[in-house]
């Protein structure tokens, strides 16, 4: 695939069903959720997705390697 974004997100998934969103899901370790969501919309990972029109969710997820624990955030998103 061609990404006009910078870089590559570490999942995406895009729904065989319309009314299902797509998701664009960046993984951390030993950082924060919302740098994770940070980073999908610094690098502009949505942009190699211009074909796709409709709902997005941007799922950022980080895990905590001492305390073994994770976070996560979501944030919807709309391409038109």
């Amino acid at each position: 695939m061609v990404t006009k974004g910078k870089g590559f997100a570490d999942v995406v998934f895009l729904p065989y069903a319309p009314d299902l969103p797509a998701m664009i899901i960046e993984l951390k370790r030993n950082s924060t959720a919302e740098s994770a969501l940070e980073q999908i919309h610094r690098k502009q990972y949505f942009d190699s997705m211009s074909h796709y029109r409709g709902k997005l969710l941007f799922v950022g997820i980080n895990y905590y390697e001492k305390e073994k624990t994770h976070s996560c955030r979501m944030e919807t998103f709309t391409l038109s």
